[in-house]
C-alpha cells in the first residue's frame, strides 16, 4: 500500500468526525440563539416575574399581619443583577424545548429504533419531572421555610416601655434584599428540580445495565443517609422542611426502584421471545447452586 492510499484512507476516516463536529456547532449556536431569545423576552417582563417570585413571601408576611412585603436594593447595581438573574433563568426555562430538540437531532442520527424508542421518553420526561420538583419548592417548601425565618422577628418598644419600666426592646424586622431573596428562591428550585431527576437518572442507568433493581435495594439504608444529608445541605435548619424533602425524595428512590424492576422484567421477557432465555438452563442454574 502506497503512502497515497494510506493518506486517503485516513482523510476519509476523518472527514465523518468533521461532519459531526459541523452539526455539533450548528446545533450549539441554534441553543444559544434561542437562549438569548428567551433571555430577553424575559428581560422585558421580569418585573412580573418577580412579583410572581415574591408571593412565597408576600403571603407569609401577611399571615403574620405584616402587610408590606417591599424589599430592599442594597448596592445601586442591585436592581439591575435581578433582572440579569430572573432573564437568564427564564431564557433557560423558555429555550429549553428548543434545546431538547436540538440534542434530539443531533443524537437520533447514530441510534437505532430501539435506542431512539428508549431515549425518546426520557428526554421529554426530564424536563417534566424538574418542572414539578419546581412547581413542590415553589408551592410546598418556600412558604414553610419563610414562614419559619420569618419567625425570628420581634416587634421593639419605646424607652420606658419596657419589662423594667426603663429599658425598651430592640426591634428585629425583616429588610431584605432583592437580590438575596431571589438567590434563595432559585436555589430551592433548581435544588428540588434536580431531586426529581432521581428517577429518571436511574431508569436510564437500569436501562443501559449500570443498576440494578436488587442493586438499588441492597444500598438501601445508605441511600437514607444520603438523602437525610441532602435535606440538611439544600433546606433551611427547620425540621418540617427537611422531613418533606426526605419523604418525598426517598419516595422517589423507591419509586425509581420499581422503574427500574420494570425494565429488567420487560428486558427479561424480550430475551424470552427471541429465544435466548431458557427457562431449563436457569432450573438447572439452580439446582446446581
Amino acid at each position: 500500500m502506497s503512502a497515497s492510499d494510506d493518506y486517503d484512507e485516513i482523510d476519509d476516516s476523518s472527514a465523518p468526525l468533521i461532519e459531526h463536529l459541523a452539526e455539533l456547532r450548528t446545533r450549539l449556536i441554534h441553543s444559544v440563539i434561542a437562549f438569548i431569545i428567551g433571555m430577553v423576552i424575559c428581560f422585558t417582563v421580569w418585573n412580573p416575574i418577580f412579583n410572581f417570585l415574591t408571593e412565597p413571601l408576600c403571603s407569609a408576611m401577611a399571615e403574620r399581619g405584616q402587610e408590606d412585603c417591599g424589599l430592599i436594593l442594597i448596592k445601586l447595581q442591585e436592581g439591575f443583577f435581578v433582572a440579569i438573574s430572573i432573564s437568564l433563568l427564564g431564557g433557560l426555562v423558555l429555550g429549553f424545548p428548543f434545546i431538547s430538540y436540538q440534542l434530539w437531532r443531533f443524537v437520533a442520527p447514530g441510534l437505532y429504533k430501539n435506542e431512539k424508542g428508549a431515549f425518546l421518553p426520557f428526554l421529554i420526561s426530564s424536563p417534566v419531572m424538574f418542572f414539578l420538583g419546581a412547581a413542590f419548592a415553589f408551592y410546598v417548601v418556600t412558604p414553610l421555610a419563610f414562614d419559619f425565618f420569618l419567625g425570628f422577628q420581634q416587634a421593639g418598644t419605646l424607652v420606658g416601655e419596657g419589662p423594667d419600666g426603663e429599658n425598651g426592646i430592640a426591634a428585629i424586622a425583616f429588610q431584605g434584599s432583592a437580590q438575596e431573596y431571589l438567590s434563595l428562591t432559585i436555589k430551592f428550585i433548581v435544588a428540588f428540580g434536580l431531586c426529581f431527576q432521581l428517577p429518571v437518572l436511574l431508569t436510564l442507568m437500569g436501562k443501559a445495565g449500570l443498576v440494578s433493581s436488587e442493586g438499588l435495594g441492597n444500598v438501601r439504608k445508605y441511600a437514607v443517609v444520603a438523602i437525610l444529608v441532602l435535606a440538611a445541605l439544600v433546606t433551611p435548619p427547620d425540621v418540617i422542611t427537611q422531613v418533606i424533602l426526605f419523604v418525598v425524595v426517598y419516595g422517589l428512590y423507591e419509586i425509581s426502584i420499581f422503574l427500574v424492576h420494570r425494565v429488567e422484567t420487560k428486558r427479561e421477557e424480550k430475551l424470552r421471545a427471541e429465544a435466548y432465555f431458557d427457562d431449563e438452563d436457569e432450573e438447572d442454574l439452580d439446582d446446581l447452586l
